[in-house]
């Protein structure tokens, strides 16, 4: 016998892994976890007929010959991890997308930084070319989409995308792709997320937005969707929920949408599990309480999260500046002489105001150009330090709409950033 198991609270691509597992290995038995996150028990209860999955299967451990473990590298985290331990004949393939690494030795492995475990496993399908129901194929887009948070997050890869538009050839339907991936939210969950939104506390950290709450729980609720939605409305680069309940222990759970924080790493003091989007960690009274926990994370945070490169390290100096009293004409030729779009202004060596080609530009009368620069220049300017992030700087620039940014240091000019360097910077050509 050969079975292929995935961890508790199984998400789409965990199901979508399982079953995919059963056409990479003819004739091997998808074992489904009891628990289910909501949206992926809705679509079982609809399509009960169309997947030969097994549940409620009593595991006989002599029997077993190979295991198939996807999208989960802990025997913990296994819902039949005592049963499973003891399938001592077994081969152990292991699948994965989780680099970290866990307490499973696969006899055999394939465990890559890729969105979503189901590509690895349509890598092979294509590659043998194996038949694909539309049922099937929607259940692995499903599972894609999830997991990449729509083809969106950062460690989604080319081949995410080429397995999604192969899903789409085999007939994957998108109407019910969006129909489960979108979750309803219980009263209760409504009323966790208030509590939420009312006391959570958002921090910057080297240019990121961090959200961090606590929460007591008194009853069970799906926690992920809250955290999940929570990171939505406060558009957060990262956030991170302590639910606290009745018994004292604490349930940690981490979203991250930047790819210099990564949740796994944060929750490693914590014993957790999961990958560098999302992942969760069980705490004990060992932790200490709710605020220890939550300074424990911050400390993390400021200690492994990424600063990235500093303003200091992109900006163009020497910075060519003029006199307030120069005629714009004047400006107008440093500036196609030296093909910039910007003069900084400068009085008794102290910053006092920008000129800007495009405000030049939307001068209408030539007489106007004889103006000084004072007259038309931008005086309220925005100002940066030479130590913040480059991330800093593009927030600044992205919420202010401006293309110029001075670098200011003890109240002289040293350099300046512009919209053409932050383009660079984003799609790493610098």
């Amino acid at each position: 016998m050969e079975l292929a198991v995935t961890h508790r609270g199984a998400d789409f691509d965990a199901l979508s892994s399982i079953v995919a597992a059963t056409l990479v290995y003819p004739g091997m038995v998808a074992l489904c976890p009891n628990s289910l996150q909501p949206n992926v028990q809705r679509f079982i209860s609809l399509h009960k007929t169309a997947f030969n999955l097994a549940r409620d299967f009593t595991i006989q451990p002599e029997a077993v010959r190979r295991l198939a473990i996807c999208d989960c590298n802990q025997w913990r985290q296994l819902e039949h991890a005592a049963q499973l331990k003891q399938c001592v004949h077994a081969e152990i393939d292991l699948w994965d997308h989780h680099l970290q690494a866990g307490d499973i030795v696969p006899t055999w492995s394939c465990v890559e930084s890729i969105g979503a475990t189901v590509t690895l496993f349509l890598r092979v399908i294509q590659e043998k070319k194996i038949s694909v129901s539309p049922h099937e194929a929607t259940l692995f887009l499903l599972g894609l989409y999830e997991d990449t948070g729509q083809l969106s997050f950062d460690r989604t890869t080319p081949e995410d995308i080429r397995s999604a538009a192969f899903l789409l050839e085999q007939g994957g339907d998108l109407g019910l792709v969006v129909d489960f991936l979108h979750v309803a939210y219980s009263e209760e969950q409504k009323r966790v997320l208030y509590r939420l939104m009312r006391g959570a506390r958002q921090y910057q950290i080297n240019g990121r937005r961090i959200g961090i709450g606590i929460v007591r729980v008194d009853q069970h609720v799906k926690l992920a969707t809250v955290v999940q939605l929570y990171a939505r409305i406060i558009d957060a680069d990262a956030v991170f929920v302590v639910f606290e309940n009745v018994s004292g222990s604490y349930f940690i759970i981490g979203r991250s949408k930047a790819p210099d924080i990564d949740v796994r790493v944060i929750l490693q003091a914590f014993g957790g599990g999961g990958h560098a989007g999302a992942g969760s960690a069980m705490a004990g009274e060992e932790a200490g309480n709710a605020a220890a926990i939550r300074e424990q994370i911050l400390t993390a945070l400021y200690r492994d999260s990424a600063a990235g490169p500093l303003v200091s390290d992109m900006m163009s100096y020497p910075v060519t500046t003029i006199a307030p009293d120069m005629p714009l004409y004047q400006a107008e030729t440093i500036m196609e002489e030296k093909g910039i779009h910007g003069l900084v202004v400068e009085e008794d060596g102290l910053l006092a105001g920008l000129m800007v080609l495009w405000d030049l530009k939307r001068l209408t009368l030539r007489k106007q150009r004889d103006h000084p620069v004072k007259a038309f220049m931008q005086r309220d300017v925005r100002t940066i330090a030479p130590d913040a992030t480059v991330r800093e700087a593009t927030h600044v620039m992205v919420r202010e709409d401006i293309g110029h940014l001075p670098v200011v240091k003890d109240g002289r000019v040293v350099g300046i950033i512009t919209r053409t360097d932050i383009v660079k910077y984003l799609y790493g050509m610098m």
